[in-house]
């Protein structure tokens, strides 16, 4: 199965499109108040911001729980970042780890995550997305996603707890996700913003709607009649915003989506909402300025290696993902190369190659038998580049110990020895915001004083505070999926107004 972002899109396009048709309902006057619009054109119960996987979760455990929601997305189509994502999620599992004899734990996932953040992330939230990791991965399964038997350690990921879906990256979340949603005929409203979220008072009281536009101008008044939940993503397309806050992405793309761009978390600040952690920004291996492809070859780390132009290794490649960032753009050409022999090749899924074989077409990925002919075709010294190979596999492997790096013995399994050989550009792209809405366990978002707003609640990368400084590679979608389920449940058990 190859899958381009064209093909991708058009997959998931077609998964959604029986989601797009919403009735509209009759308009609803409220009570006087300048803060409030005078007519309500439709309502629901449950008002989900956001079309990826927090959004979707959230809709789908609000209609289980007896409410009926409204999903609206800005994008023309369902998804969301989550469909766009590498699809690797974090989880303690008590079957398939003890099969690999890896010992593992929420608690030590847990001390993992807190630590990685440089302890900035709150422990009780980071406590609740350790905890609930195994139960999303089993209600996935039961909704029909499909994870390969084993799990490994992913880039930046620090331990080998990564589930892989059998589908090349983040469709087969969505798939099953609006295939459920559709049993439940949950509408979605697509090529909507939120450009207001309507509060009884600027500052106090209730979460009453949201107010939002097309690009055609054309606006509509929403009524939430328990509760809203954002769940629109980050700010990494916001490049104003983000090198605010972190002038070292200055130069620097972004591999997200169109849309993030911070717009439904500001919107959620103007009326109290209180932003935290907003200087952390993520960025990992991408398409270096100037060239057109991100391709990523190393999802799994042992077995893979970061050179730069000399040949030489740059870092251990089972860092966090922060230094390895400050790694790759700490070379004088503020990019490298990720390079693998062809069992590691042959490891990833059918996404990767074609990502590969688009980049040997316009030199942007290269193969060829020998290191020597590869480092040729890369540009790279292949005298240098094959030094760097002898190392690794003669010492490094051999010993099972990295006097270099430190990479961890159990990543110094895999020798880079068997033809072809395949490479591609490693430069550095904004990947994750941290930072965003402060929230609780419940996923209620909270004001300046840690005060819940009331019928306010967000999942996924729109919300600040629980993985610190760093994220770790892999729970992105776990948060997601647990901090989404745990907001639609929530939202759906408000009183109705």
């Amino acid at each position: 199965m190859t899958l381009s972002r064209r093909s991708l899109f058009k997959y998931v396009g077609a998964g959604t499109a029986a989601l797009t048709s919403v009735p509209v309902l009759a308009q609803e006057k409220s009570p006087k108040n300048p803060y409030l619009p005078e007519v309500w054109d439709e309502n629901y119960d449950v008002v989900v911001v956001g079309g990826g996987g927090a959004g979707m979760a959230a809709a789908l455990l609000a209609s289980q729980n007896g409410a009926k929601p409204v999903i609206i997305e800005r994008l023309p189509f369902a998804g969301g970042n989550t469909m766009a994502a590498q699809g690797q999620i974090n989880a303690a599992d008590p079957v398939r780890q003890p099969k690999q004899n890896i010992e593992d734990s929420p608690a030590k996932h847990a001390a993992q995550t807190l630590a990685a953040g440089d302890f900035r992330g709150d422990p009780a939230r980071v406590k609740v997305l350790c905890d609930n990791a195994y139960s999303v991965i089993t209600w996935l399964e039961g909704l029909g996603m499909e994870f390969k038997p084993t799990v490994h350690q992913m880039f930046g990921g620090l331990y080998p707890r990564a589930h892989s879906p059998a589908v090349p990256k983040g469709i087969g979340y969505t798939g099953v996700l609006s295939k459920a949603l559709k049993e439940r005929n949950v509408p979605f409203k697509l090529g909507y913003s939120v450009v207001e979220i309507y509060r009884e008072q600027p500052w106090s009281g209730d979460v009453i709607g949201v107010k939002l536009q097309n690009s055609k101008g054309h606006t509509l008044n929403i009524k939430a009649n328990k509760a809203v939940v954002l769940a629109a993503g980050g700010f990494s397309g916001n490049q104003y915003l983000r090198e605010l806050h972190d002038p070292r992405t200055a130069g620097l793309g972004t591999d997200n989506l169109p849309g993030h761009t911070g717009d439904v978390m500001l919107a959620a600040n103007r009326i109290g909402g209180y932003l935290v952690g907003m200087d952390f920004i993520q960025s990992t291996p991408g398409a270096p300025a100037g060239k057109k492809l991100k391709i990523i070859l190393n999802s799994n780390v042992d077995g893979s290696i970061y050179v730069d132009k000399r040949g030489n290794r740059i870092v251990d490649e089972g860092a966090r993902r922060d230094v390895i960032r400050d790694a790759v753009l700490g070379t004088p050409e503020r990019y490298a190369y990720t390079v693998v022999d062809n069992n590691q090749y042959n490891s990833y899924n059918s996404a990767v190659h074609d990502a590969v074989e688009r980049g040997i077409a316009i030199d942007e990925a290269w193969t060829a038998p020998t290191i020597k002919e590869l480092a040729k075709k890369m540009g790279v010294d292949p005298e240098g580049l094959q030094k760097t190979i002898d190392r690794y596999n003669n010492v490094l492997i051999k010993n099972k110990e990295d006097p270099d790096f430190h990479k961890a013995p159990r990543n110094l399994t895999r020798k880079i020895a068997q033809g072809p050989f395949w490479a591609c550009y490693t430069g550095m792209t904004v990947h994750h915001t941290m930072g965003g809405l402060n929230t609780n366990t419940k996923a209620q978002v909270l004001d300046a004083t840690g005060t819940p707003i009331p019928r306010l609640y967000a999942a996924g990368e729109i919300t600040g505070g629980i993985h610190g400084t760093n994220r770790v590679g892999g729970n992105a979608l776990l948060d997601v999926f647990v901090f989404g389920r745990i907001a639609g449940e929530n939202a759906a058990k408000e009183s109705s107004r």
